[in-house]
């Protein structure tokens, strides 16, 4: 059975952050996106962690019977984005989080915990 948009964005947000992305949010921007249910945004410190990140939530998605549509900005080092059909999942460089500042661009959206399921996951 394919788990919720809710229960992928959770794990997808678990494995960017096994992978030591920085500040990785998950937020409901449902009443903000018409093509969209949820998106992550992580932070990423060089080009080599960025493919990290990116291979890691990709593995993720598989594994939960959800692998990714998409790929989008394949020529960028410092920002790329994985489309998940609910869910577009963003790593970014420290510089480029803060030109595109999504999180300013969807401050309507609810942030959703991720960090409560990772506890249970490893108790």
């Amino acid at each position: 059975m394919a788990p919720t948009f809710r229960s992928l964005g959770r794990a997808l947000a678990r494995a960017a952050s096994d992978k030591k992305a920085d500040e990785v949010v998950l937020l409901d921007v449902r009443k903000q996106s018409p093509l969209v249910e949820y998106m992550i945004i992580a932070t990423v410190t060089s080009p080599p962690h960025l493919e990290a990140v990116e291979d890691a939530v990709r593995k993720a998605g598989r594994e939960l019977r959800c692998p990714a549509l998409r790929r989008a900005r394949p020529e960028s080092d410092s920002w790329r984005v994985l489309d998940f059909g609910g869910i577009l999942a963003h790593f970014m460089t420290e510089d480029a989080r803060r030109f595109y500042n999504l999180e300013k661009l969807y401050h309507q959206a609810r942030p959703v915990s991720w960090e409560e399921e990772r506890k249970k996951a490893h108790a």
